[in-house]
């Protein structure tokens, strides 16, 4: 009990009190967190992703394989929750947005910081990595599911992958890894990529609480329990899965790939489904209130279910 509650009180509660922060803040404030987001995606987040990868102790053996794994993962979600939904008999667009929501982790907001308090600097750098893959699937891959239940600029929206300045943060990084002129992890330039690329953790946090401040659940609540017990539950399991099959050298970089597949589900989803396909779920439901509604509800699970699998994964029971 007593290791419970430490693994809650350095990996989760830093999570929820900042998210809660955040929270209150949006109830407080009508807060517009589109330039929050700009500033974080363009600026924040390559910073701390090109600091991470360019200092990250292991190979580059070790950053393809968590590559590898990602998409592993992301595509075994995506055929698990495919057949699920398909076996319930459920039409779209409700059948996209359950595919996108038990797929996707948010491996951004959330992951990235649970997986430093977690794991430390390796978790750090394997977040940033697991997370820069997952954003390039789901602005290709994800655009695609979600435009197929009536949308016509998939192909369109697909070009934001390019966009994506994450994507460029990581290719620098590697190259001045594989060329060997990295700047000194101890000189002014990676010391103010440091310092920008930690804003983003707290940052981040904060949309979070901000975000779920919108979330209307009310009559969603009772139609989100298979795509949250996918998350929570079948999520974990694949990611422990392939974790094995792909054989990690490192026990640090397995366990935070696990942790971050075991991740809430992401607002992603919600902005792609309302764009690029239907609007209602049917029943009065729409799939905005669908999305957010899992996302709240895998937000609140993640607690104890979290607790519990960095105590698994810590022990070595898992991976």
């Amino acid at each position: 009990m007593s290791s419970l509650l430490s693994i809650f009180a350095t990996a989760i509660l830093p999570i929820i009190t900042l998210a809660g922060v955040g929270m209150a803040l949006g109830r407080a404030r009508d807060i517009d967190i589109g330039p929050l987001n700009t500033v974080t995606v363009y600026v924040l987040v390559p910073a701390l992703i090109f600091h991470s990868i360019a200092t990250a102790s292991f190979s580059g053996a070790t950053l393809a394989r968590i590559g590898v794994a990602t998409a592993a993962y992301l595509g075994g979600m995506l055929v698990v929750a495919e057949v699920v939904g398909r076996v319930l008999g459920l039409d779209e667009p409700i059948l996209s947005a359950l595919v996108l929501v038990s797929a996707f982790p948010n491996s951004g907001n959330y992951g990235v910081p649970l997986s430093e308090f977690a794991f430390g600097v390796d978790g750090r750098s394997t977040a940033v990595v697991y997370l820069t893959v997952q954003t390039v699937l789901v602005y290709t891959i994800g655009i695609y599911i979600a435009q197929r239940s009536g949308g016509s600029h998939g192909l369109s929206g697909m070009k934001r992958a390019l966009e994506i300045p994450l994507v460029y943060a990581v290719a620098a990084a590697l190259l001045v890894r594989w060329l060997g002129v990295a700047p000194p992890a101890d000189g002014t330039a990676m010391a103010t990529l440091e310092l920008v690329g930690n804003a983003s953790i707290p940052l981040m946090l904060l949309i979070l609480g901000i975000q779920l401040t919108d979330t209307d659940y009310g009559a969603a609540l009772p139609q989100v329990g298979v795509a949250s017990l996918l998350k929570m539950a079948v999520a974990p399991a694949v990611a422990v899965g392939v974790a094995l099959a792909v054989g990690f050298d490192n026990p640090t970089v397995a366990r935070t790939f696990v942790l971050e597949s075991a991740t809430p589900a992401a607002i992603t989803p919600l902005l792609l489904v309302v764009e690029f396909g239907g609007e209602s779920a049917g029943d009065g439901l729409s799939v905005a209130e669908y999305v957010s509604t899992t996302v709240l509800v895998t937000t609140l699970l993640s607690v104890p279910v979290l607790t519990l699998l960095i105590a698994a994964l810590e022990s070595g029971l898992l991976v």
